[in-house]
């Protein structure tokens, strides 16, 4: 199969993948594409690295963790749109009028590699490695799962682009992950936990459910946000 086969296949998944004709899932997917809608979540993750370090060491956590998000988003952003320069599926000649978008927001004028899928998979993977639980890592990777699919449904990516986004992201977050794990042996002292209380690398487990619920009442809300809109648009 060659690039244009490529191409044309990505294109025709997305026709399959974009929209529902659905007012609940157009309101349920607009809300969790937005960055805004997971500002509680971030801020319980906040609360758990300053809460389960010393404040030398949560700084650093922070620091690689900002370090992952700008590295993700100026490789997609700056680096590969420009020069890929492939149009959204919105604003693709092709296919522009037949992809389905929402409160008709189209995006800019390039969609490879996808931010979005960059930085949730990249938070993911770092997340992941420094939690070391289990749970915190399917959490993760759902939560990076699904605002990503969010950007097929609102038709500003292909399926490719999503691909792609997450395979960069997983790959920065690992990466910078192993420039913290350097830092953090040479300069700050990394206990074994074997209780059933804590993660292998010390972090409680009650803190880490804290973010679950987080993340499950931020589901709620945009299940209740995209039952709003069905209402409002269908009366």
């Amino acid at each position: 199969m060659d690039i244009q086969q490529l191409i044309a296949a990505d294109k025709a998944l997305l026709l399959e993948l974009n929209g529902s004709h659905s007012l609940f899932w157009d309101g349920f997917m607009w809300t969790v594409t937005s960055t805004s809608t997971w500002i509680p979540a971030g801020a319980v993750l906040l609360y758990i690295i300053l809460k389960n370090n010393k404040i030398g060491h949560a700084c650093t956590i922070l620091l690689m963790l900002a370090l992952t998000i700008t590295l993700a988003d100026q490789i997609a952003s700056g680096v590969c749109k420009p020069y890929f320069a492939r149009f959204r599926p919105t604003r693709d000649p092709e296919i522009m009028y037949l992809a389905h978008t929402v409160n008709a927001y189209r995006g800019g004028l390039y969609g490879f590699i996808s931010s979005h899928a960059a930085n949730t998979f990249a938070v993911a993977v770092f997340i992941s490695l420094l939690f070391r639980y289990w749970g915190a890592t399917v959490m993760m990777f759902l939560w990076a799962i699904i605002p990503s699919y969010s950007r097929i449904y609102l038709g500003v990516h292909y399926p490719g682009d999503i691909l792609c986004g997450a395979l960069e992201g997983c790959i920065v977050g690992a990466v910078v992950y192993c420039g913290y794990r350097y830092i953090a042996k040479r300069y700050f002292d990394q206990p074994q936990y074997i209780s059933d209380q804590y993660t292998s690398t010390g972090y409680t487990i009650n803190d880490i459910r804290i973010l679950f619920i987080t993340l499950l009442l931020t589901y709620l809300y945009a299940i209740i946000a995209g039952m709003i809109q069905a209402k409002a648009l269908y009366f």
